[in-house]
């Protein structure tokens, strides 16, 4: 029978990418990691690991031996949630991750339920985009992320990552007085960084309306938007929980064809 703790280190590997990596995760050394992999191909009998570059990747059947791992730790996740249910008080800390607006209009209000109804569980939570927030949870570094879809851009998803809808966030335009889109062209606006999801989905939006947007102000953070907004320095496309409490106009900006 092969050690599961040195399939877990493997498992790491593919998601981590790095031997160094591996063992920031682990709190190993990385010499420690790879001796451990190297007792793991003993155990197998087969090579888990090729050159690539300064880098190593996986080999088929360490592929194989991975997709068993995760099957494995599936299992033993429901067997841990199975002797929880059985527990006359539901205990342990639950790790979210999620992007700014999330965080927003979700905290704290969440964590006061949860310690209301139960308070044996502690509740963390850390900021991060989708990006990096998604991997995290397939390297289990966090139990639960908070994601968002722009119309228009699916997502691809993980088959062994279950999905649930939260909720639909209307996309609305902020600006500093009333305004159709079109009339914005040439006016300066506030957007994510580019490579971003709602960046590229804004940008698509102002193309279809007929103009390419002066993007004077590029920041991930929500509440700079919505401040640049107030102050009548910038318009934006408005996501609710950071617009919310602040004075600026808003209108319905029109869903992407998909």
């Amino acid at each position: 029978m092969y050690n599961l703790r040195r399939l877990q280190i493997l498992r790491e590997l593919k998601h981590r990418s790095t031997l160094a990596a591996v063992a920031t995760a682990l709190s190993y050394s990385p010499s420690a990691v790879s001796q451990q992999l190297s007792l793991l191909e003993n155990e197998v009998g087969a090579p888990l690991l090729q050159p690539h570059g300064r880098r190593v990747r996986l080999t088929p059947q360490a592929e194989i031996l991975v997709a068993h791992t995760e099957a494995v730790l599936r299992q033993l996740d429901q067997a841990a949630a199975d002797i929880a249910a059985s527990l006359a008080e539901v205990t342990g800390t639950l790790r979210v991750t999620g992007f700014q607006t999330a965080a927003l209009a979700l905290l704290p209000r969440a964590p006061v339920w949860l310690r209301e109804t139960h308070p044996g569980v502690r509740v963390t939570f850390t900021q991060a985009e989708p990006d990096t927030a998604l991997p995290a949870l397939l390297a289990r570094d966090c139990d639960l992320v908070i994601d968002e879809v722009f119309p228009g851009r699916p997502q691809a998803r993980a088959t062994e990552v279950e999905h649930q809808l939260l909720a639909r966030d209307p996309m609305r335009l902020a600006t500093p007085g009333l305004a159709e889109l079109a009339e914005l062209a040439g006016r300066p606006w506030a957007m994510e960084p580019v490579g971003t999801p709602a960046r590229e989905w804004t940008t698509a939006v102002c193309q279809e309306a007929g103009f390419e947007p002066d993007v004077a102000f590029e920041t991930a953070d929500m509440l700079v938007h919505a401040e640049l907004v107030a102050l009548s320095m910038a318009a934006d496309n408005a996501q609710t929980a950071a617009h919310r409490h602040l004075p600026a106009q808003r209108g319905h900006l029109p869903e992407q064809r998909a």
